[in-house]
């Protein structure tokens, strides 16, 4: 980390976790923080489901919940950038404080419960940059008290569609009571049945991504791989944050309720990937996040099983260079590998993590 990135840290740190979030959008909208210029190299791009991706690293949903930054954020130099997660209507979220760093976990835990501005708000958004360059992922949610859930996530794909680069459909947040129970192998038939119909109707055809839960046993894995065949869904991404406390050093903050994301959870969410790589098969697409930080991390994710990767809690940790510096250390690997591609790592390593018990 430099020593810009530190001073920053330091201010952001001074602040409760939200307000500093709050403060890094604010940041974004007027132009900083600079971004030195973005890494290209023809070795890192990648191509699926229809999309050419410049580079494998985006940003994961969650941190521009309202579509407010997202070139701004790619001006960073990520490959994409996921917006979201979206509800259709305006949602507070859950009550005050929230969100809990970690420090010596370098982890953070949120229990935020989707507040965002609802579809309106973010619509006007994504139109007014719509013909602009750049993959912008769109994340679909259903609000806390909503009478019909796979409803919304209906009209979510209706209204995000002529917009959205891919759709990405989170029944994972362990935040919004009930949600993750939607993963169950009839519900999840359901939702992903009406997700598909809504999109053969919409405007325009995006792929569909499901986004998963690190928690879940094999069998539920078994039967998220299945209806994701069945239903022909274009991918998943693997994970979303965890319930799980294990191997904590933040004891004073390691029983907040919430989703944990952050270095910890690299190692089950990289499991679980593998595992989910296995039962799809090497076609289907999949992202793979979870304490990615450095490019030691994001290759090893490649290796997993991951086709692109995410991050967000990392670069909370490590500073707005940080994506700059993850694609330039793939570039060295690459040369010294004297690879073609970065996509010739995918696999290397899956049977070595798809072995590993959850």
């Amino acid at each position: 980390m430099s020593v810009l990135d530190r001073l920053g840290q330091r201010l952001l740190f001074a602040f409760d976790p939200e307000a500093a979030h709050g403060l890094s959008i604010a940041a974004l909208k007027c132009g900083l923080p600079v971004a030195g210029r973005p890494v290209r190299d023809d070795r890192l791009k990648v191509s699926i489901c229809g999309i050419d991706f410049p580079n494998p690293l985006g940003m994961a949903a969650g941190y521009d919940k309202n579509a407010e930054v997202p070139d701004a954020l790619l001006g960073l130099g990520f490959g994409f950038a996921e917006v979201g997660t979206i509800t259709p209507l305006p949602q507070a979220g859950n009550p005050k404080p929230r969100i809990f760093r970690l420090t010596s976990d370098e982890a953070v835990i949120n229990r935020l419960g989707f507040n965002n501005e609802g579809h309106e708000a973010a619509e006007k958004r994504l139109a007014a940059r719509k013909g602009r360059a750049g993959i912008v992922g769109v994340n679909i949610g259903a609000n806390k008290d909503s009478a019909d859930r796979v409803g919304d996530y209906e009209r979510g794909v209706i209204r995000f569609a002529p917009y959205a680069t891919y759709l990405t459909v989170n029944i994972s947040s362990p935040n919004t009571p009930g949600l993750r129970n939607m993963q169950a192998r009839q519900q999840l038939g359901e939702l992903l049945s009406r997700v598909m119909a809504a999109r053969a109707a919409a405007a325009a055809q995006p792929p569909v991504f499901l986004k998963i839960a690190p928690d879940l046993v094999e069998a539920e894995l078994e039967d998220i791989a299945a209806e994701v065949t069945d239903k022909a869904i274009d991918g998943v991404i693997v994970s979303n944050t965890t319930i799980a406390r294990t191997g904590l050093r933040s004891a004073g903050l390691a029983g907040e309720t919430g989703g944990l994301s952050g270095k910890p959870l690299f190692e089950r969410s990289t499991i679980v990937l593998a595992k989910m790589r296995k039962l799809l098969g090497p076609d289907r697409a999949i992202i793979g996040v979870g304490g990615v930080d450095s490019s030691e991390t994001a290759l090893e994710k490649i290796r997993a099983g991951a086709d692109l990767v995410q991050l967000y809690t990392g670069m909370i940790y490590a500073g707005p260079a940080l994506p700059g510096r993850i694609l330039s250390g793939m570039i060295r690997f690459v040369e010294k590998e004297r690879l073609k591609s970065v996509r010739d790592l995918r696999d290397r390593r899956l049977d070595f993590w798809a072995s590993k018990q959850l």
